[in-house]
């Protein structure tokens, strides 16, 4: 898919919603333009809900590790207490856990598929989560990977759930990280509360203008047949790992990255990154002790990780 900047309009302040990408974006999604907030990157978004819905100082938010690392950052940069309640063993929620713990919590940050796992959460425990939280929390569904699963959206959800939003992105199966462009989809009344604190201008001419090319249908199209060509691949991928002496556990994935349980994994992860093989290490984060985090890419590219990992003498 090429872009072409189509607005030649620079000279003019952009529109603070731009309606293409509001409108294509909520055609894609099944949702209505009202129920859409465009921002810079999921982030923001998640900046925007605590923005919004915590007060610093008095309220918290609550998340479940191992999970995505922007919410106790945003959380921590305005000055709001983080709560976890780690995952149970198989990467699911702990609802018992999340209950004793939500007193005071105003937004639950819930990623499926979750980063850097793989998996996706259970819906019978969103909804769970869900009936906890009614009256007294926002419940936010990450799903930034969600369109190399699109049948597990919860975007579905939002006319029986007041208190849920959704958060998207086109850095991943759009393969436009660098565009900085990422919506979320939650009720009129929340997403009206979002405009009042996200900063003017979220997307400049050129994002936007790029933006909705890639929303249009040739857009969607090429999207659709870059995610079948990752999960050809990421199943060639865990194929190959599986194999891989060194390689102790392969987890299955719904996303466009693996994770992994190596041997010796930090001398792994030096040797590959000498190579110039960058893996993302989750040795730090709870329960993932050993583990390397790979993003599925060409065959080429698996095919040069595939090598170094058998080449790797532990």
């Amino acid at each position: 898919m090429e872009f072409q900047l189509t607005q030649q309009t620079l000279n003019r302040y952009p529109e603070c919603q731009p309606k293409a990408v509001i409108e294509n974006y909520a055609q894609y999604a099944g949702v209505k333009p009202e129920q859409v907030l465009v921002s810079r990157g999921a982030d923001e978004g998640i900046e925007l809900l605590i923005r919004a819905f915590c007060e610093p100082g008095k309220d918290a938010i609550l998340y479940c590790p191992p999970t995505y690392g922007m919410y106790s950052v945003s959380a921590e940069t305005i000055g709001v207490e983080c709560r976890t309640v780690p995952t149970l063993e198989n990467w699911q929620l702990d609802l018992q856990g999340i209950s004793d713990k939500l007193d005071g919590v105003k937004v639950v940050y819930v990623c499926s598929p979750n980063n850097p796992t793989g998996q996706l959460i259970n819906p019978q425990d969103f909804r769970t989560l869900l009936e906890l939280t009614r009256g007294k929390a926002i419940v936010v569904a990450d799903e930034a990977y969600i369109e190399f699963c699109p049948q597990a959206s919860l975007a579905g959800w939002l006319a029986e759930y007041p208190h849920l939003a959704i958060l998207r992105t086109l850095s991943k199966a759009f393969a436009l990280a660098g565009l900085r462009c990422g919506f979320t989809l939650a009720n009129e009344e929340v997403i009206n509360l979002l405009m009042k604190v996200i900063a003017p201008y979220p997307l400049s001419t050129p994002v936007a203008d790029i933006a909705a090319q890639a929303l249009s249908p040739q857009g969607i199209v090429a999207m659709r047949e870059r995610v079948a060509q990752i999960i050809a691949e990421r199943e060639y991928l865990i194929a190959a790992l599986k194999e891989i002496p060194i390689v102790e556990q392969v987890f299955d994935s719904e996303t466009n990255y693996i994770l992994a349980r190596f041997k010796a994994s930090s001398a792994v992860f030096k040797s590959l990154w000498d190579q110039g093989i960058i893996l993302r290490d989750q040795n730090k984060q709870p329960s993932l002790s050993g583990c390397l985090r790979i993003t599925v890419g060409t065959r080429e590219e698996s095919q040069r990780v595939i090598d170094a990992l058998r080449a790797e003498q532990v």
